[in-house]
């Protein structure tokens, strides 16, 4: 037995593990006012061309609105001088970091990929720097960071703002003309694997879905089994306000990933980390069994939240090659 077997499930238990789902009856209404109010407010998208010392991409600066019309900002990396619309790859981005610098970002395009990275509004105070504000937070009382942001109901929560802004994002890349609309895939790491599963789930069309240690996902396990940070936050605010669990309950069926997982249709390859204590391996696997798509899983099994990292990039680029139609020799 792994170790793992001392912090969540037996390997046997974990890979069929998929817990019923506690879907609210408005789940669809909800996600579908959410989007049309983002869509109504947004205005155009702005793609204003950057300035920046690489020989072999041009980036473009992107404003686009996201949840309740606000402004995001995005890169959008292009290998140079493209003469066809190319399939693109929307990454969002883990916990606290933002878009950073436009040079971070040169896998996809060396691979010859569009690729567009959404900053996370709010964040990018962590670990890498964002340019996004949340205009739509509010001054009411909750955790340090984001997971309790508006929390006693599901219309003010911080993620409805950033699971739409995800949506749009996926909208905004089909809109320049460099990228094939039909060939548009999602990923990111831990939030931004919920939040891919999330835009996957939202938007009709999306080729290829590719979710790495992802949060955001089965919130009624997470915050029980685990004790670390982000997850942490919730079981912090609700030590203080004791009386609000089944109000944060409410709220949090609102944005949990197995949900958007459930209505995903998206080829999909996951990827988990079975001694992973930050998004336990068991809140992975009941996104994995309940994804309705075609799907693989890639298993770490001496990794904790970092994951396969540039191993696990070898995997996306084969994959991804296989889905867009242009399968590459292996490295």
């Amino acid at each position: 037995m792994k170790a793992v077997a001392l912090f969540d499930l037996p390997e046997d238990e974990l890979r069929a593990y998929r817990p019923e789902r506690e879907e609210p009856p408005e789940f669809d209404a909800f996600w579908t006012r959410t989007l049309a109010e983002a869509r109504d407010l947004a205005p155009g998208p702005r793609f204003e061309a950057a300035d920046v010392p690489l020989a072999t991409v041009e980036v473009f600066d992107v404003t686009f609105g996201g949840g309740g019309g606000s402004p995001v900002r995005a890169w959008l990396v292009l290998p140079r001088q493209c003469e066809e619309p190319l399939p693109c790859v929307v990454e969002f981005l883990g916990y606290g970091g933002g878009r950073g610098l436009a040079h971070e970002w040169l896998l996809y395009a060396s691979a010859g990929y569009a690729h567009l990275v959404m900053d996370t509004r709010g964040q990018g105070g962590g670990w890498r720097r964002g340019d996004t504000p949340d205009p739509g937070a509010g001054g009411e009382p909750h955790s340090p960071g984001f997971m309790t942001l508006g929390i006693g109901n599901p219309h003010t929560y911080y993620y409805r703002r950033l699971y739409a802004d995800a949506a749009r994002a996926v909208e905004t890349a089909r809109e320049h003309p460099a990228v094939d609309p039909a060939r548009v895939a999602v990923t990111g790491g831990s939030q931004g694997g919920g939040l891919a599963l999330a835009a996957a789930g939202l938007v009709p069309g999306v080729i290829a879905c590719l979710p790495d240690v992802p949060f955001l996902c089965h919130f009624e396990r997470a915050i029980r089994l685990t004790d670390q940070l982000p997850y942490a936050e919730i079981a912090g605010y609700l030590r203080v306000h004791r009386e609000a669990a089944p109000r944060v309950r409410h709220t949090l069926a609102y944005f949990d990933a197995l949900h958007f997982a459930a209505r995903a249709r998206a080829q999909a390859l996951f990827s988990v980390a079975l001694m992973d204590e930050v998004c336990p391996p068991s809140t992975v696997y009941a996104a994995y069994n309940h994804y309705a798509g075609e799907k693989r899983i890639v298993e770490y099994p001496f990794n904790r939240h970092e994951g396969g990292q540039g191993h696990h990039d070898l995997e996306k680029l084969a994959f991804l090659g296989k889905v867009f139609g242009e399968e590459r020799p292996p490295a």
